[in-house]
């Protein structure tokens, strides 16, 4: 998933909350690794929307007060028609999250917790995997980009939003949980059992392969994986590498700039890294790199698959429509739209779309993904044996690049 962030930004949102007739007031805040704060908040006057009718809402409210036989919780009531709300929106990623998922949510931003370490999505409408998290029990369990959660524990995931599955599978270092998973090529759903313990998300890696290659792998856009990035840039511009191997299997993305500072480093300067479309009849907005070109000497390759998402498919895009960096391995995940992220009153947080991401040269991601310019698929026996074909061909692709 992609957010954006932007510092002294300050602008008066108006959410109408339908349920209580009202317009609430809040700052529009993206968050910055373990959340920047907000820098403050408007008050508006308040007051019901024109030509918006709550009467029936009103009707039900009484109806309920008067005749349900059990206690009725208000302010789940509030949440759920909030919810409901969103859902008519069809948008998987405009969502509204309570207290408590809000709190779950930032846990996942600031890059550690207690769950079982994959980052999951929905897609065509099934909730699955974009890809376990190197290292931790999903990994472990042989969890795979592409599987679909079924069920969590005894409870189905259709229509189930993707926060409210973390909030089922997040829980207690040592805990137990059961996902119903199907996979391609599988003839009926399986049951994993994972032991959750503490998750903390890697940024990136590398090694030098065939003496004078370097593997580059990264995990995720966080915030720190600038400053690591950073570091690892020098350490393959003085290693003997004349090549460079980008992995960007199981990336589930993170922040724009992230994506787009390290894009930075293998672009000229001014080249079109992402474009961001508002929709019809609103300018489109070209997000440029600026950074210090010193990779741009070296040939290069990309290997995805389909945890490639958000963040790692706009790098992927971009280094491919600039500089036609071929792509090898799966078809990405299709993961390209924008979400603002509101605070809003008791803890609570409101995600909404607000545009899509295009490559430059102006490919929709969403839904679509990338396609690999040469496909290279992991079979189960590949997985088995630990066998990696997809680095194998990438490797046999910059070495015929390098000796020409």
């Amino acid at each position: 998933m992609v957010f954006k962030f932007k510092k002294n930004l300050n602008i008066i949102v108006f959410f109408v909350v339908g349920i209580i007739g009202v317009v609430i007031a809040f700052s529009l805040g993206f968050y910055l690794g373990e959340f920047q704060r907000i820098e403050g908040i408007i008050n508006l006057d308040k007051g019901q929307p024109e030509e918006v009718d709550f009467s029936l809402f009103w009707d039900v409210w009484r109806i309920l007060e008067k005749e349900f036989p059990k206690p009725l919780n208000p302010q789940e009531m509030i949440y759920g028609a909030i919810s409901g709300m969103l859902e008519k929106l069809d948008d998987a990623y405009t969502v509204f999250l309570d207290p408590e998922r809000a709190k779950i949510f930032k846990q996942d931003i600031a890059g550690e917790f207690e769950g079982v370490g994959m980052m999951i999505g929905i897609k065509n409408g099934q909730l699955q995997v974009i890809a376990p998290i190197k290292t931790t029990p999903a990994d472990r369990a042989g969890l795979r980009s592409g599987d679909k959660i079924i069920k969590i524990d005894d409870i189905y995931t259709e229509n189930m939003i993707v926060e409210e599955a973390v909030k089922f599978i997040r829980g207690p270092r040592g805990t137990e949980v059961i996902l119903t998973i199907l996979r391609e090529g599988w003839e009926e759903p399986n049951e994993i059992k994972i032991i959750r313990d503490v998750i903390k998300i890697p940024s990136l890696s590398w090694e030098l392969k065939e003496n004078n290659i370097a593997y580059l792998k990264i995990y995720h856009f966080t915030e720190r994986a600038v400053s690591e990035f950073n570091v690892i840039a020098e350490e393959i511009l003085n290693s003997p590498a004349q090549a460079i191997i980008l992995d960007l299997r199981n990336n589930p993305g993170g922040y724009l700039e992230i994506a787009q500072n390290i894009a930075g480093w293998f672009l000229k300067r001014g080249d079109i890294v992402v474009i961001e479309d508002f929709g019809e009849e609103k300018q489109q907005k070209k997000h440029t790199a600026n950074g210090n070109e010193k990779l741009l000497k070296y040939p290069l390759v990309i290997i995805i698959n389909q945890g490639t998402s958000s963040g790692a498919e706009i790098l992927a895009g971009a280094l491919r429509d600039n500089r036609q960096v071929l792509l090898i391995g799966e078809t990405s995940f299709g993961k390209g739209s924008v979400q603002a992220m509101h605070n809003l009153r008791q803890g609570s947080v409101l995600k909404v779309t607000i545009s899509n991401w295009l490559t430059p040269k102006k490919e929709l991601i969403t839904n679509r993904g990338l396609e690999p310019d040469i496909v290279v698929k992991m079979t189960e026996q590949d997985f088995d044996q630990n066998r990696d074909p997809q680095l194998d061909k990438a490797i046999e692709i910059i070495k015929e690049i390098v000796r020409k």
